[in-house]
């Protein structure tokens, strides 16, 4: 186990009065344990204790050759799974879950632990994994630099007679390519009215000329993922069109400026949202200006106008303010940045700048 943050994990336990907690998060097992596991509808979950005693309860199906550092757990398919794991339970202290775990596991083992008191112990892992360590750090960065690069590729391929469809089916092909591990989220591809709708599916329209193109993708390298939005437009651009993506573009300049060390993320995305309310599209910035990023592409914590908690050090996020024309088109211009002492890094280098293409 990676001693370091198991540590941290018992420290917060102990001052919150959690004297036992399970860990099925299958990234937060790989986190606290370098072992990365897909467990499908089985059991798979680390079981930490305060005492010590922890065990990590994997299926036979799941062969682990390595030395994790803590005892393994094993049963079959015919066992009972949660009542193996019930065996190891102090009943009579309060028992820390993760959020996402399935029912069909919580409902079982409060079944048979009906003293035991189950609280959401989500949060301590959570908040560790919303502070990069330099390891951590060095991993983001080459997976948005592999994400600039398949970027710049895939706007560079779009042409009159590919679908969106077709372009985001390239685009995943292009991550296989490059050596990615997978996608961090499914790409959006969104040309004119398509592109009004922030997480439009990709379709099977192709460019006309003046189109609104947003190309929203982020794939994984290393466990960690990347994520980035660029908007372009198809052989011309309108003057409502250039008119749009100058005020987001802004938007998203003064959100990468306002984001430093003691800034509170309701201000971050002040500075993005009072900026295009300010320009008279307000009502068209729908969505919050961002998210952490990790191992998962929505970590926990966001950059929205409720959220009064303040920038860090190490924390990543997104800032990617967007206005969205129904029936008309949509632009949003998104990059990731890193929190550092004095200021932040923009993870991301592929031009933002208003881009026509398609008349080579």
């Amino acid at each position: 186990m990676k001693q370091n943050r198991v540590s941290q994990v018992l420290k917060q336990m102990k001052e919150d009065n959690i004297p036992q907690i399970l860990v099925s998060d299958p990234l937060s097992i790989f986190y606290l344990t370098g072992l990365f596991l897909n467990p499908g509808e089985r059991l798979f979950t680390l079981y930490l204790n305060v005492d010590g005693n922890h065990k990590l309860f994997v299926n036979a199906l799941f062969p682990i050759e390595q030395d994790l550092g803590v005892e393994k757990v094993i049963f079959s398919d015919t066992d009972d799974s949660i009542e193996i794991l019930s065996r190891y339970i102090d009943k009579s202290a309060p028992l820390g879950v993760d959020k996402n775990w399935p029912a069909r596991f919580l409902l079982a083992l409060m079944d048979l632990n009906a003293a035991t008191k189950f609280v959401n112990a989500s949060y301590i892992i959570d908040l560790m994994r919303m502070f990069k360590d330099e390891e951590e750090i060095d991993l983001m960065r080459k997976s948005s630099i592999l994400n600039d690069k398949a970027c710049e590729t895939i706007i560079g391929r779009i042409s009159a007679d590919k679908t969106e469809k077709q372009i985001a089916s390239e685009l995943i092909n292009l991550y296989e390519e490059m050596g990615a591990e997978g996608l961090s989220f499914d790409p959006i591809i969104g040309m004119a009215a398509n592109g009004a709708n922030p997480h439009g599916e990709p379709g099977d329209r192709k460019p006309n000329p003046g189109d609104a193109i947003i190309v929203d993708m982020g794939c994984k390298k290393d466990m960690y993922c990347s994520d980035m939005t660029r908007t372009v437009f198809w052989k011309e651009v309108s003057e409502k069109g250039r008119e749009v993506f100058e005020i987001v573009l802004e938007a998203n300049k003064r959100g990468i400026a306002a984001s430093k060390p003691g800034a509170r993320f309701c201000d971050i995305d002040a500075a993005c949202r009072d900026y295009i309310t300010e320009m008279g599209y307000g009502e068209y910035f729908t969505h919050r200006t961002g998210h952490h990023i990790g191992l998962e592409d929505h970590d926990y914590g966001d950059v929205s106008s409720i959220n009064t908690d303040v920038a860090k050090p190490g924390m990543i996020f997104s800032i990617e303010p967007g206005i969205y024309l129904p029936g008309e088109f949509g632009v949003r211009v998104e990059d990731l940045v890193l929190i550092t002492e004095d200021g932040c890094e923009v993870l991301n280098k592929y031009d933002k700048e208003l881009m026509v293409i398609g008349n080579d």
